[in-house]
């Protein structure tokens, strides 16, 4: 296989931050598909399916469970939107704001309460993000359309020789981040139970502040113009 051109040089950061992002979708996912039991969070395959489910069984109980993490999904979405105001990844939006945000909705759903809705809404937030870098959909808190491109780009590059192979790379960064999370999850619920959501709510603020500083700092030392 040769090397398709390709117009701009991917960032390394972004494999870095795409690859953190997927593991903590991973790790919140697992930790309370451990915990709680109900329905993921970080995807809304499961929680459609299930809302499907209830309504025919009359499950009434665990159908308000189900709406509320759709819902805390959807306006975590909408939160994203508002806060980024762009699908395409662009250093400089306010990422650190909606980092920030996660994390303390992550210590919401581990304090206990609406933890599901709560984990949800962090999920859908992060989502929303970013979607697009370079011609590539991306997306952090589920990995079917990750396996999904994965298998496109090596069947297209199986019929034409010509494959981008950094854009392979980051899908195979971002699916690895995805079970590493897991895994940690694992090994944390072990030791703290769904405490432990405040292990990656920890995490996810102080990268938040991190960046909104690192911004910052930029904005005030570039010269005026």
């Amino acid at each position: 296989m040769t090397m398709a051109p390709r117009e701009r040089h991917p960032r390394a950061w972004v494999f870095v931050g795409g690859a953190a992002l997927t593991a903590t979708a991973g790790f919140v996912n697992t930790l309370l598909l451990l915990s709680a039991a109900h329905v993921p969070v970080s995807h809304m395959s499961g929680a459609v399916t299930t809302f499907g489910i209830e309504i025919m069984q009359g499950g009434q109980g665990h159908l308000v469970v189900v709406v509320s993490v759709i819902l805390g999904f959807v306006l975590g979405a909408i939160a994203s939107g508002v806060i980024i105001g762009n699908q395409r990844l662009r250093p400089g939006r306010h990422y650190g704001v909606a980092l920030i945000i996660e994390g303390i909705a992550f210590a919401v759903a581990g304090w206990g309460w609406n933890t599901l809705a709560m984990a949800a809404f962090g999920c859908g937030l992060q989502n929303g993000m970013a979607s697009s870098y370079l011609g590539l959909v991306i997306r952090t808190t589920h990995v079917t359309g990750i396996v999904t491109d994965i298998g496109v780009m090596i069947g297209n590059g199986l019929r034409t020789r010509q494959i981008q192979w950094w854009k392979l790379i980051l899908l195979a960064c971002l699916l690895v981040g995805f079970v590493l999370g897991g895994v940690m999850a694992v090994l944390c619920h072990r030791h703290w139970g769904q405490d432990a959501l405040y292990v990656v709510a920890a995490g996810v603020t102080a990268a938040g502040l991190w960046y909104f500083a690192y911004w910052h700092r930029r904005r005030t030392d570039s010269p005026a113009k």
